[in-house]
Parts: C-alpha cells; sequence; structure tokens
C-alpha cells in the first residue's frame, strides 16, 4: 500500500471546544508508553520511601525482580527449562544483545514496519555478521512469512515480529517447519506481549519492553528465552569466559549469559528503574488477578472493535491495515481523508487533554494511531471516536 502524503502540521490550532460530556475519563492513547493506571502510580507512592533510592541488590528490589519473573512464568505457563531474563535498557538495545550473543553469523528478518527493519539494520551493522536476509512487506500489507534459506545463504536466526507499533500490523509466530538444525526464532513482542498469544515452544527469545501492554515505565528489556537460547548465548561468549576458546568477546552489557546469571539472582547487570519494575508488577498482577492473557487480551479486543468499527462506517476514515486479520489489537492506525488534515486533528485533541494520537512519525501517512493496550478502558476507545467526529464536524 504506497503512503500518502499528509497535510504540513497546522501553523495553529483552531479554537475548538470538545463538550466535557464527549471527552474520555482519561484522554491518554499513547502507543508506548501506555497509560499508566492511575492505582499504581498510587501505590507507587505508598511504597517509595522504602524502594525508590534503596540498593538494588537488597530484598525490596530483588523481590519486585523475582515477582517479575514468578508473574510472567504464570502468565503464559512456561515449560520447564525457559527463564524469563530481566536487563538495562529497551527493546532497542536488546537488538544488540541478540547480535552479540543470539546470531551466531547470519539472521533472517521480517521487515514490515519501522522496528523489524532497525532490527535488521542492527543485525547488519555488526561486523562480526554476515549480511542479514531481509523478508520484506510494505507498511499495512498483509505481513510476510520465514522463507526457506537460498544456498549460501543459511540463517542460524529467524528474526520476527509478533506486533509492529509502527504501523499498527500484527503477525502469527511460529517455528518454519524447516528449521530444525539448531536455528533459534527471536521475535519482538515489544508492543504485543500479554495480549497476543503464543506458544513458548515455538520460539527461542521473546522479548519486549515494560512499557506498552504492562503499563510501565521504560528502560528495561525482558526475555523469555529457551534452554537453545541460553546455551546458544554460553557457547557465543565462549562457555562463560568472555574471551574462552572458541567464544567471541562480548561487552558485559551486551552479554545474554551474564544477563540470565543475574536474573537467576532476581537481580539485573546494573540498577534498575525501581519505579518501572514497581509499575510492571502492579500491572502484571492486577492482569492476573483478573484472568491473565484472556481478561488482557478481552480489554483490548474491545477496544480494537470500537475502533475499527468506527473507522469503517465513518464517512472519512478508513482502518490503514486493510487485512481485517492482521489487525493489531493493541495499536490501531486509522487513515483519514486528504480533506481532513490529521495533525490538526490531533492537535485539536491535545488542547482538549486528548493526548498521544499521532501518527508513527517516519509513516509520513494522514493518519491516527491509537494505543488500546489493557489499561485503555475501551468505554475511553468509544469516547475519543466521539471526539474525533466532532472535531471533524467543526473544521
Amino acid at each position: 500500500m504506497p503512503p500518502s502524503t499528509p497535510p504540513p502540521p497546522a501553523t495553529s490550532v483552531p479554537d475548538i471546544r470538545i463538550p466535557a460530556g464527549l471527552l474520555p475519563a482519561d484522554g491518554r492513547f499513547g502507543s508506548g508508553p501506555s497509560k499508566v493506571r492511575t492505582e499504581a502510580v498510587a501505590a507507587l507512592a505508598a511504597e517509595a520511601p522504602r524502594l525508590l533510592g534503596t540498593s538494588h541488590r537488597q530484598a525490596p528490589v530483588r523481590g519486585l525482580v523475582g515477582r517479575v519473573r514468578a508473574g510472567l512464568r504464570q502468565l503464559w505457563d512456561l515449560p520447564e527449562g525457559h527463564q524469563v531474563v530481566l536487563g538495562n535498557g529497551g527493546s532497542t538495545v536488546f537488538w544488540d544483545v541478540a547480535a552479540a550473543s543470539l546470531i551466531a553469523e547470519r539472521s533472517q528478518h521480517l521487515v514490515f514496519g519501522e522496528f523489524g527493519a532497525k532490527f535488521a539494520d542492527a543485525a547488519g551493522s555488526a561486523p562480526h555478521l554476515e549480511a542479514p536476509v531481509r523478508v520484506e512487506a510494505d507498511p499495512g500489507a498483509t505481513p510476510p512469512h520465514p522463507v526457506p534459506p537460498m544456498p549460501g545463504e543459511e540463517v542460524d536466526v529467524y528474526a520476527l515480529t509478533h506486533n509492529e507499533t509502527s504501523t499498527g500490523v500484527c503477525a502469527p509466530i511460529s517455528r518454519p517447519p524447516w528449521a530444525n538444525h539448531g536455528e533459534l526464532v527471536v521475535v519482538d513482542a515489544t508492543s504485543g506481549a500479554g495480549v497476543l498469544g503464543w506458544e513458548p515452544g515455538d520460539v527461542d527469545a521473546y522479548y519486549f519492553a515494560p512499557q506498552k501492554v504492562f503499563a510501565a515505565e521504560g528502560g528495561l528489556w525482558v526475555a523469555v528465552l529457551s534452554p537453545a537460547a541460553l546455551a546458544r548465548a554460553e557457547e557465543l561468549r565462549g562457555a562463560g569466559d568472555q574471551r574462552g576458546a572458541g567464544g567471541r568477546w562480548v561487552p558485559a552489557s551486551l552479554d545474554l549469559a551474564r544477563a540470565a546469571e543475574e536474573s537467576r539472582s532476581d537481580q539485573t547487570l546494573n540498577t534498575p528503574a525501581v519505579s518501572t519494575l514497581f509499575l510492571f508488577v502492579h500491572q502484571l498482577e492486577w492482569v492476573l488477578a483478573n484472568g491473565g492473557s484472556e481478561f488482557a487480551a478481552g480489554r483490548s479486543r474491545r477496544s480494537a472493535g470500537v475502533l475499527y468499527g468506527w473507522a469503517e462506517a465513518s464517512p472519512y476514515a478508513r482502518p490503514f491495515v486493510s487485512d481485517a486479520g492482521a489487525r493489531s489489537p493493541v495499536v490501531g492506525t486509522v487513515d483519514l481523508d486528504q480533506s481532513v488534515p490529521a495533525a490538526t486533528v490531533c492537535a485539536v485533541l491535545r488542547a482538549n487533554g486528548v493526548l498521544d494520537t499521532e501518527p508513527y512519525r517516519k509513516l509520513g501517512r494522514n493518519q491516527l494511531r491509537i494505543g488500546m493496550f489493557p489499561a485503555v478502558d475501551p468505554e475511553d476507545v468509544e469516547a475519543l471516536t466521539a471526539c474525533v467526529d466532532h472535531v471533524v464536524g467543526r473544521l
């Protein structure tokens, strides 16, 4: 689907006041970070004297890491041998971790948006790796599938994206049937983890950051690693010695085996963002207490049904992703007619306290992008659509 050219940004914001009765109860619709629930912030304030400004090597903070690891194991019913590992930085950092600690020689990347492309670029810039294989589809189109490698282009990692945050496209995740020679399946799950279903047996590294479905702040990456992924990380660094026989030099900050060692002790290599850990735990345990993944997915699906149903019925809007089966339940993208400047609509919404509806900056489309993570109430998504209609009707 070719990109449309958005109109130039508005030089001034029209003075359009949205009636209070139309406004959502909470106007945060960001696609990253997610809205953080008020209850979680209040709980953090109550616990702050015991946690913030204290050692991350002591029991209170290590307890948070342990609750994250135990909660994710429960959420996904992880099999024996799979490990939940935490590290400093976000998913962007994990691309470098994967280039250092998971890709042995060459990777194949499915690219159908900005973030899949960035991982492929990270692997391509690593001097110790062969040029990656890219399997691409246009942004907003049905996502591509892994392909058997050509002779001479054998790969040892298949890099998939579960939910492309930039475009609102989600993709099914499975192990390629021909990948039975030790190849790893590495999945970017940043904006889908916790809502989209997956089978641990099909994935060797399922990595994400907690500022999306898990409604926390940034500053961490989290990965569910299979025994095969843990073994690959050990092998590449040389059986536990960063300069061991047969291994490569791996910086400590990118050493996945070292991160796994720290995580087994409920720690991270360096000081983590403790407020992020706390908000992560609060959201994770809220999801578990209300029914787990089915609860989280149900809230996002209801929001997505409202947004896409409105767009399909609208005379001036339509879902960007034409394949209904590939439309994300957590990040919704809606194109507007060229006669309706999305930049102006977003600016008016922002002036009325309805925030972060702007499209992904590099996609270059006249569209809205709406975060529909579980922390967002579906009723607020419905109110948002009424606000957009109100604004457009007065432009």
